[in-house]
């Protein structure tokens, strides 16, 4: 009889367990070696580590309690300093404060990713390459709703486009600040409208979300020169973007307001929201839900489905109406591979 083959997780948990026996043995710090009780915030967040920054402004790498299940970038947390540096590590992390609002992805592996805390606006990067994806904007813009956060949409390097292009990209935008959001275009290579965009993050803490490739590293190398982030290249074989950035950072902008800089997500799946959800992440839905004929309506061919009745009547755009369906399907075929993949 052969040999059984192990699944995509078991190996996983085999490879993880090995990495684990095969670290330096990591230290646990005695309560006399650490001073009082201080603030700070994550700036940024490795494997097993974050950098807490100071309300003076100091950095330091800290290890976090083993009680503390999720820290991501954004958190404010109570830590304390130790009496020296340890294998590189200068305090600990003990607590961290309830969160306003808290980004997350769906991971296929462990359930939901929590990827920053306590955000202001999220900016959604597009570009006219890889591709302007109505679509894709619509799954960005269904977490901003679920999630409370306001969103920005940037459509970045419009300096590739002609005048017809520019206007007919501009008819597309329109849809969505029909129904109430903003939107940018610009260019991280030429400096039109970055200004704008200086403008926009000035309010709080932002945090840029998009496809590989669309620019995000670009536009922080114009917003922070001394950050120096490397940029990547749209692969010629696939036509996706390579990644670029390796861990979450917080930035402060020197014209105010910080900046989350996250890596990059190629597809950012709906799958861990219920179908309900997704629904109501669609703004211009709101107000006509609970209206249609049928309790259990399917929003399709469904006799009095007061959303397609809102479609022919032009208050709902085709579009957009389409993208929602489309985002239904992807969520079950999404769902039932990693049913399988599991199995």
């Amino acid at each position: 009889m052969g040999k059984r083959r192990l699944t995509q997780n078991q190996q996983r948990r085999i490879q993880s367990n090995h990495h684990k026996r095969i670290s330096k043995k990591e230290f646990d710090w005695q309560d006399d070696m650490l001073g009082e009780v201080e603030q700070g915030i994550i700036v940024t967040r490795h494997a097993k580590h974050a950098d807490v920054e100071t309300e003076t402004g100091e950095i330091y790498r800290c290890n976090l309690r083993r009680t503390l299940k999720n820290v991501v970038v954004g958190d404010m947390v109570s830590w304390r300093k130790g009496s020296e540096q340890l294998q590189g590590i200068s305090g600990v992390i003990e607590a961290v404060f309830p969160r306003k609002n808290e980004l997350s992805r769906p991971d296929y592996y462990d359930g939901i990713k929590v990827m920053a805390a306590n955000i202001d606006q999220i900016i959604i990067v597009s570009s006219v390459l890889p591709q302007f994806s109505l679509n894709i904007i619509d799954r960005y813009l269904v977490i901003c709703e679920t999630a409370n956060i306001p969103a920005l949409i940037v459509l970045n390097k419009i300096d590739l486009l002609t005048d017809l292009e520019r206007q007919e990209i501009q008819k597309q935008l329109a849809i969505y600040e029909n129904i109430g959001y903003e939107t940018l275009c610009l260019s991280a290579d030429t400096g039109e409208n970055m200004e704008t965009l200086y403008q926009y993050l000035a309010k709080g803490t932002s945090i840029f979300v998009g496809q590989s490739g669309v620019g995000k590293s670009s536009l922080i190398n114009q917003l922070l020169p001394e950050v120096n982030a490397l940029t990547g290249d749209v692969s010629q074989n696939s036509g996706l973007g390579q990644h670029t950035t390796t861990a979450s950072r917080l930035y402060h902008l020197p014209l105010g307001g910080n900046l989350i800089d996250s890596p990059g997500i190629r597809e950012f799946g709906l799958w861990h929201l219920e179908r309900e959800q997704i629904t109501q992440g669609y703004r211009e839905f709101q107000s006509i839900l609970g209206t249609c004929k049928f309790r259990d309506c399917k929003h399709k061919e469904d006799p009095g489905c007061a959303l397609r009745e809102a479609v022919e009547q032009g208050k709902i755009n085709p579009i957009r109406f389409e993208n929602y369906h489309r985002l239904l399907e992807s969520r079950e075929e999404t769902k039932s591979q990693r049913h399988f993949r599991n199995e």
